[in-house]
């Protein structure tokens, strides 16, 4: 089973690399005993960045990309973040993004009392990202009442022993006992559970990585299903061992008889600069709806801003055969793009064979380093081709990167297998005339080197199916962390040229500036140094009456090398699909590795028939699994038939209402100390956060992405099926004197749009009982409440009939919604509700007193049952500047 993990440094670093080293050879042993023998690393790929001195033993990568890389070792860009983590975003079972360590991490060994050994880190984080399981601890929400009517650490497993306590300063050079919250009967946030330093039990790996006794994950035996943590919310209360076996890893792997797992290889892997190929479609099918002419300006539009400088490009074309019509020309200046941009073919005639495209490509190729390892190709074409599959083989082999783009709703459906099989992005370009879709592809297919700084970063564009005379108005903000290289570019269709205006924030008027290219119908305008920061004002009259279709379309890069640029990336769950269950859209808002909040983020999904436009949020609720971590996510259902969807994502930051965070969800836990021979011994405090950096005000910026294609297929007709409401994911629950209030976010009448019909809450004494016969228990009357529209805060307060609320008092609640056809959603995560004031057993004043293990330990016990089996896991590391 084959990956890769990428690995991102910001220094070259022998030590770095032992280390390294050292803690993936580890993780593939700790992995082989935690997987019961069936998993380990096989094989280890580093891409290392072609600024770094060349050395003999490093080979050249083939598909191997930044972009595509399990785990990122990078600075995290402030002076403090050293928490590893893994940008995990999908539901239970899903795969995460990647994992991101810092170089400090891999090479200070103060963090190893704070997170445990890195191999087992490594491993923690790698169950997220691999196997889509979530966290078993709860820093929001450390400590739980247990049915025993005792506060329990949220842990599992609960036979994990410790002592709960507050330490007495910063230094925790004396402990005392923890204090009690007077309304929630709780412990306060001061007080910490202190694990034992020697444990008997040996699960689990997704709470305390770090203690020497833990060896495997919790399984159906070991699971705590009652504590309220991520991996009971997010998968039903379902162990992560459940979860694991539910795999498509587990399912191909069979167990093995060795001791040990086989040693792990490491190959080291150097790009250089990047070398890029248009290939062309110039058939007939070009002649219709404009398309020669509308990719001819894309593709200029790639050339004279898009592709990095630096980079070597070539353009081939091809119909029936294939034609070279530039060899890769290196990319210095202006004018070598210029040159580039003269040579676009103009064409459109004759059949169509896209194998002879490629193979053109390869020939630019090899005429340049008679290689094609890791060499791309953006393939645009709109016809179909039933002999694409003849050079399948051919294409596999070579190693190079094919990026597709499909044209039309006839363009070859084996594009996209294409660009699969070769690590490639995928998109699609309507001929609807008011659709941005060529140039949103190109502009999505940007560097995966790993540098921010070069990355050209979209802030607008914008298109208009004029009527008659008219104009086409717009305001682009320029926030402070791009400006050098903006470029406003606009085209057009007919030959009457548009009138052009563009202002600064501060008023000067640009518009003569404008560089005119007649022939492709488009005009630019490149602003000298920085552009200024605010809002950019862009007009364009048609001064003709005749009808056309405007774009403006501007770009920049970063202000600064030392500080990374706003960037928004844009994903769907899935790739293709039957149309028989929502698909999940999620934009990625950052500044370097860190999350931006506040943001408003569209989504514009569209096929060849319609055009979808909604709200991407990230509050935690829906498709949104983590509130305010920087990842805006819902869900798109609105099928209309089979074919290409593509999307697109536009992103608003408003002045003072945008901010930074730090990065929530999946990590490794930061132990707060450790319990010893009646000792505490604690670890250093999280360093503080500067509300100074995560205050800073971006300002006002925009952006926009493509987020490639999905390919719907299985439709018998234009009507997509009617989805329930989505499960309700946050439900709470808490007793207010002789009542209990409930909240929870609105899901809709259609997942998350629109408004639900009715709710279904019940409540149980046990939580067992909602999670395995949710229509047992006591139905609440809910015939008060009116649903509100999806995303809405819903609040429902209630006096319990027939139950005492007295201290010690626990009631479990779950919900559910149904549609106007009363087809309901799935049960949501468990809520509970307590009433009590415990007593929380003392703890010595004085540290030189022997405690009494046995009265302040949270004790329980559980059974593993070994579950066994092997396949090799393959892992690519790379390390950037």
């Amino acid at each position: 089973m084959g990956s890769y993990i990428m690995i991102r440094f910001l220094r070259q670093s022998n030590e770095g690399s032992v280390s390294l080293k050292e803690m993936v050879r580890g993780a593939s042993k700790y992995l082989f005993t935690a997987s019961a023998k069936r998993f380990y690393i096989k094989d280890v790929k580093i891409l290392i960045p072609a600024t770094w001195e060349t050395q003999p033993n490093y080979a050249r990568p083939k598909t191997e990309s930044y972009s595509e890389a399990d785990v990122i070792i990078a600075a995290p860009y402030m002076n403090y973040g050293n928490d590893p983590y893994t940008l995990q975003y999908g539901g239970c079972g899903e795969a995460g993004r990647y994992i991101h360590l810092t170089p400090d991490f891999l090479i200070d060994d103060k963090f190893l009392q704070i997170y445990g050994p890195r191999e087992r880190v490594l491993v923690h984080e790698w169950a997220h990202l691999r196997w889509g399981v979530y966290d078993e601890y709860n820093e929001d929400k450390p400590f739980y009442f247990a049915p025993d009517k005792s506060f329990e650490a949220t842990r599992c497993s609960v036979d994990i022993t410790g002592i709960m306590a507050e330490c007495k300063d910063p230094q925790c050079s004396g402990i005392k006992p923890c204090e009690v919250d007077q309304v929630t009967g709780s412990p306060t946030k001061k007080c910490q559970f202190f694990p034992d330093k020697k444990q008997r039990t040996t699960s689990s790996i997704m709470f305390y990585q770090g203690l020497n006794a833990i060896t495997e994950f919790c399984n159906q035996d070991s699971h705590n299903a009652e504590a309220p943590n991520m991996q009971n919310k997010m998968c039903k209360s379902r162990s992560v061992w459940e979860v694991i076996e539910q795999s498509k890893d587990f399912k191909a792997s069979v167990p093995m008889n060795e001791n040990a797992p086989p040693p792990t290889t490491f190959t080291y892997l150097q790009g250089g600069d990047r070398v890029i190929c248009l290939v062309l479609d110039v058939s007939s099918n070009m002649m219709i709806s404009q398309r020669k002419e509308r990719l001819q300006q894309a593709a200029e539009l790639f050339i004279l801003q898009f592709i990095e400088t630096g980079s070597f490009l070539g353009i081939v074309q091809f119909n029936s055969e294939g034609k070279i019509l530039q060899e890769l020309t290196h990319i210095e200046d202006d004018n070598s793009r210029i040159t580039l941009a003269n040579h676009l073919p103009n064409l459109a005639e004759g059949g169509l064979n896209i194998c002879e495209g490629i193979r053109t490509a390869f020939r630019v190729f090899r005429n340049f380093d008679q290689m094609t390892y890791g060499d791309e190709i953006v393939l645009a074409t709109a016809g179909e081709d039933n002999g694409l599959t003849s050079c399948m083989s051919e294409v596999k082999e070579s190693g190079a990167i094919i990026h597709t783009i499909a044209i039309g709703p006839s363009a070859a459906k084996e594009l996209e297998v294409l660009s699969g099989i070769t690590g490639g992005l995928q998109f699609s370009a309507t001929d609807s005339p008011d659709s941005n879709g060529l140039i949103d592809a190109f502009a999505g297919i940007c560097s995966t080197g790993g540098h921010f700084f070069n990355q050209t970063i979209q802030l607008e564009i914008a298109r208009k199916k004029t009527q008659g005379k008219d104009w086409l108005n717009g305001t682009v903000s320029v926030d402070r962390t791009v400006g050098n290289d903006t470029v406003f570019v606009v085209t057009w269709e007919t030959m009457a040229t548009p009138a052009i205006y563009v202002f600064s924030p501060s008023g000067q008027d640009y518009s003569a500036d404008f560089v005119l290219d007649m022939a492709l119908k488009e005009s630019h305008l490149k602003i000298p140094g920085t552009a200024e920061v605010g809002d950019w004002h862009y007009n364009i009259d048609i001064i003709n009456a005749t009808s056309q279709t405007l774009t403006m379309t501007v770009t920049s890069r970063a202000a600064s090398s030392s500080q990374p640029p706003v960037t928004v990336n844009a994903y769907m769950n899935k790739n293709s699909a039957n149309a028989q269950s929502p698909i999940k859209v999620y934009a990625e808002v950052s500044k370097g590795y860190l999350p931006v909040l506040g943001a408003k983020v569209t989504a514009f999904i569209e096929s060849d028939t319609n055009k979808e436009e909604f709200q991407l949020l990230d509050n935690g609720a829906g498709a949104d699994i983590i509130k305010n971590d920087g990842v805006y996510s819902g869900y798109f259902f609105k099928f209309n038939g089979n074919g290409r969807y593509s999307l697109k994502v536009k992103v608003q930051g408003s002045e003072k209402v945008t901010k930074l965070s730090f990065r929530k969800g999946a990590r490794a836990y930061y132990i707060p100390g450790y319990h010893e021979n009646g000792y505490i011994f604690p670890n250093p405090q999280k360093p503080p956060v500067s509300e100074e950096d995560l205050q800073s005000d971006l300002g006002s910026f925009t952006r926009t992405t493509s987020g490639g294609v999905l390919v719907v297929t299985g439709m018998t007709g234009s009507q997509s099926p009617n989805f329930p409401p989505c499960q309700i994911t946050d439900l709470d629950a808490n007793i207010e004197g002789e009542q209990v209030s409930l909240s929870w976010t609105a899901p809709g009448e259609h997942v998350d749009q629109g408004t639900a019909s009715n709710y279904e809450i019940r409540m149980s004494a046990t939580c067992k009982e909602l999670k395995d016969h949710f229509e047992n228990a006591i139905l609440i009357n809910m015939s008060g409440l009116v649903p509100q529209e999806a995303g809405k805060r819903e609040y429902f307060a209630f006096k319990p009939e027939g139950i005492v609320l007295k201290n010690g008092t626990i009631i479990y609640f779950a919900a559910r919604a149904a549609d106007t056809f009363s087809i309901k959603a799935d049960i949501s995560n468990i809520a509970q509700a307590t009433i009590m004031l415990p007593y929380i057993p003392a703890v010595p004043e004085d540290p030189e007193s022997t405690i009494d293990i046995t009265s302040l330990a949270l004790i329980t016990v559980f059974s593993i049952i070994g579950i066994c089996i092997i396949a090799g896991v393959s892992i690519s590391l790379i390390f950037s500047l």
